[in-house]
């Protein structure tokens, strides 16, 4: 083989082992983000594509590395490195776009002398609000809010302050939903997590109002307000993996398209 032809080889596998450390580097941005979790085992199931993502550039890259060492024994290798790598990248835009789409909408909304904001259920994707209005994907969701003491650290925290002093406290989206009834429930803060329903709220039209417990394993952890909660939480968790899915995106098609440079370069030569 050429000298020419050698550079290119050269060339593939140096792009391959830039790809290989490149989705080492995913993987352990992706196991990172999935351990420090704001939720610990909430919401850790939302970073696995980027743990999958890794993963599979991962065997790309292995793939390229190794048709560029044995091109004269292996020379459908190469052909296979290519394939897999223009499926991963299309993949991979699919999917950025899918986490925008669907981490668009949505959001709190400030109450007038408050210092959270509440969240309903409806102003979230439909997609992602079917996920969790699965009973499935819901108790295990629960299970680990309860858990993970999110609204037993909101007592310890507050339970000596006055209602007007809880009022303005910059809860959480998931203390707001999960931690106490909604505000138009108009239960009488008792502390944090005990609010007393009077009789003549009976007939609140929330069916959240109706879902409240002050059992400290319920709550309102069954309420459509903790799910909203939850949804905004995981809203967040994707924005802060979004961005960083574009620029390896970016990366991969210059890797890419360097590669089908050096590729094509070498068929050249073969022929």
């Amino acid at each position: 083989m050429s000298s020419f032809s050698l550079t290119n080889d050269s060339l593939l596998g140096i792009l391959n082992i830039i790809k290989f450390l490149f989705s080492i580097t995913i993987l352990l941005v992706g196991i990172l983000l999935s351990e420090n979790a704001a939720l610990t085992d909430c919401d850790r199931f939302f970073y696995k594509p980027l743990i999958w993502f890794g993963v599979f550039l991962l065997l790309v890259s292995l793939t390229g590395f190794i048709g560029a060492c044995f091109y004269n024994h292996l020379p459908r290798m190469l052909w296979v490195y290519h394939v897999l790598m223009f499926l991963l990248i299309v993949a991979g835009i699919i999917f950025t776009i899918f986490a925008f789409a669907v981490t668009n909408k949505g959001g709190g909304r400030l109450l007038p002398g408050a210092g959270y904001k509440v969240y309903r259920l409806g102003d979230y994707s439909n997609w992602l609000q079917n996920r969790l209005n699965n009973n499935r994907n819901w108790n295990k969701i629960k299970t680990c809010l309860v858990e993970s003491k999110v609204c037993s650290d909101l007592y310890s925290k507050y339970w000596d302050v006055s209602f007007n002093k809880f009022h303005q406290k910059p809860l959480n989206p998931i203390q707001t939903g999960c931690c106490k009834p909604p505000n138009e429930c108009g239960f009488t803060y008792v502390n944090p997590t005990r609010w007393v329903e009077e009789d003549w709220q009976v007939y609140c039209e929330n069916p959240d109002c109706k879902a409240w417990d002050n059992d400290q394993n319920i709550l309102c952890y069954n309420c459509e307000s903790c799910k909203a909660g939850v949804l905004d939480n995981i809203k967040h968790s994707w924005k802060k993996v979004q961005w960083f899915y574009v620029i390896c995106q970016m990366l991969l098609i210059i890797m890419y398209a360097v590669g089908c440079f050096a590729f094509r370069n070498i068929l050249i030569d073969e022929s």
